[in-house]
């Protein structure tokens, strides 16, 4: 008969320490095993596109050849400029309107809060590419707007190709993670410091700046790194509406793509890589300190009614609902069109598809295809080295280099991802001291497996930590009783940690969806004629001035995430209490 639970406890000595030292052996193999995996398709990718960022075509060392052309080449040069003003000024408005909604949002008592929060996150379920596409609906050269509505009211030109557009479109792309980030942060203010301050006789306006603002500025600091990140690195809204305005995301596509230059395509990568990587240290630092401020016991702080103040608020996240909103439902509109702004008639013309390239339907199934492997691959893969890091005892240097390989792809953008894939599994093989050594990863290449392991890459990291997070809310006392009565760590998992943590584990799988059907950045570089794309369907038909095609595109896009994402919300609601009742919350 097997060996069941209350067996384990009359088991002898020798044969209990000889179980507990084969389960850390097998624990120190598993989260060995994810440092290879992490090696593999994180480090040495990006170890290849350095190389040919340093090689010349036929794979020569040149040192720093590239980089002087490019720095030397002012039209190459100036996008570096281009890239940091915009995204400075993206994250200073993005951060600004965020923090006023997340204010309303929590220190306010207005009405219909978890509908403005709603209605705040749509930006997180559409390609960036549809933003570009809508503000061309809107403020193009026929644009709503801009035609003041068909002639009903005056017109307004805003010289929406450049940099006015890509701002207002990456200010709609970070607005949902300045909310999400700063919601967070002003919901852990203590009470008891607006209690000392109001004894004191402070004012509001001294107790925001004595108060409020210190108490959040780690927040507040990591949403100003996140945001700028967000629109620093991102590449589709500044390819629809970018104009002559060139910035880095986009030149990496046009070296690679429009001009076949590898090589100045990995420059423009390491370029946009560095101040990428430099927010992303400082903001790690930060968040490091932050977590030593909220260890203290507090006490949540309750709004209290204010007319004045919460009808001003309430007037606030209406008008950016509003616009949001409307926004979007320009987007239907203008797909539902049949030939803008001439022939306003009503129909489905434009997702026919026909005549357009991209693939069609094709395309908007193979990326619904590509997002559920990734979200079922993904959410194992993460959730399981989550596991074996957070809940391993000993074993802390391999850990460690566990854990900051995990973490270290939430500082690569989707194109570097992308670009250092096409060096690393396009290879044959490598000569190394004399040696070829065959590259066994050349048969993903051009295939689904190396989409899926893509996006899982390039999602990891946050759904890495959203794991973890949920696992540090479990007792430590699961596994120690396990260990001491020889339970395999394997049972514990499967019957106690996944069912705990299953509102968290379908939470990792709908991100990992959501976002492979809308990214555009990394597949763009790795996917096939055979596999198309519906992300980067829209971006051919946009390209082939199919725009409309390319709205519609979008449109199928976002309804599938809001359908995918609101299916979510009514599966784990029931899911959620009963793990806050196992974990006694």
């Amino acid at each position: 008969m097997p060996t069941t639970i209350a067996d384990t406890t009359n088991l002898p000595s020798q044969t209990f320490w000889t179980t507990l030292d084969k389960e850390l052996w097998i624990k120190r193999l598993l989260i060995l095993l994810v440092c290879i995996w992490l090696l593999v398709v994180v480090v040495l990718p990006l170890f290849q596109l350095l190389s040919k960022s340093v090689a010349d075509a036929d794979g020569r060392f040149v040192g720093l050849a590239h980089y002087r052309t490019y720095f030397s080449t002012p039209s190459l040069s100036s996008s570096l400029f281009n890239s940091l003003l915009v995204s400075v000024l993206t994250t200073c408005i993005s951060v600004s309107l965020g923090f006023l909604f997340a204010y309303g949002l929590t220190r306010t008592t207005i009405a219909g809060k978890g509908f403005f929060k709603a209605i705040s996150m749509m930006p997180l379920f559409a390609p960036t590419l549809l933003n570009g596409i809508a503000l061309v609906y809107l403020f193009g050269r026929k644009g709503l707007i801009t035609l003041g509505f068909f002639g009903v009211l005056p017109g307004i030109e805003i010289n929406l190709y450049g940099p006015v557009g890509i701002i207002i479109a990456e200010v709609l792309f970070t607005f949902p993670q300045a909310v999400l980030m700063l919601c967070i942060a002003l919901g852990m203010t203590d009470a008891r410091l607006y209690e000392a301050a109001e004894s004191l006789g402070a004012g509001r306006v001294r107790t925001f700046f004595t108060v409020t603002l210190p108490s959040i500025r780690y927040g507040l600091i990591s949403t100003v790194f996140v945001c700028f990140i967000l629109a620093f690195t991102d590449f589709g809204a500044p390819k629809v509406v970018g104009g002559n305005y060139n910035i880095l995301a986009t030149d990496i596509y046009k070296q690679v793509i429009g001009q076949q230059n590898f090589a100045m395509g990995a420059v423009v990568s390491v370029v946009l890589l560095i101040p990428t990587v430099v927010a992303f240290i400082i903001d790690r630092i930060f968040q490091r300190k932050q977590v030593a401020m909220i260890a203290a016991r507090s006490v949540p702080l309750t709004p209290r009614p204010h007319v004045v103040r919460d009808g001003l608020y309430a007037g606030y996240c209406a008008l950016i609902g509003f616009l949001i909103v409307g926004f979007y439902l320009t987007a239907v509109y203008a797909s539902l069109v049949k030939v803008w702004p001439y022939t306003l008639d009503l129909g489905f013309w434009h997702y026919q598809f026909s005549g357009t390239g991209g693939g069609g339907y094709a395309a908007f199934f193979n990326s619904i295809r590509m997002s559920l492997y990734s979200a079922v691959f993904g959410t194992a893969i993460t959730f399981f080295a989550a596991y074996l890091i957070e809940k391993s005892r000993q074993m802390n240097s391999l850990r460690q280099m566990a854990y900051f390989l995990s973490i270290l792809p939430l500082a690569l953008p989707g194109l570097v991802i992308g670009l250092a894939y096409i060096f690393f599994f396009n290879a044959l093989g490598w000569h190394v001291g004399g040696m070829f050594i065959p590259n066994p990863m050349n048969v993903l290449y051009a295939s689904m497996g190396i989409l899926v392991i893509s996006n899982i890459v390039h999602f990891f990291s946050v759904s890495f930590l959203t794991a973890t997070t949920a696992l540090k809310q479990l007792d430590q006392e699961f596994e120690t009783v396990s260990e001491s009565m020889g339970v395999p760590f394997t049972k514990t998992f499967a019957r106690v940690t996944v069912p705990v943590c299953i509102p968290a584990i379908l939470e990792i799988g709908v991100y990992y969806f959501v976002n492979s059907m809308a990214t555009v950045s990394a597949v763009i570089f790795l996917y096939s004629a055979d596999i198309p794309l519906a992300s980067v369907a829209v971006a051919n038909m946009d390209d082939a001035g199919d725009v409309a095609p390319a709205c519609a595109m979008s449109v199928l896009i976002l309804l599938t995430n809001l359908a995918v994402r609101i299916g979510f919300g009514l599966l784990t609601r029931r899911l959620k209490a009963r793990a806050q009742a196992w974990t006694g919350q």
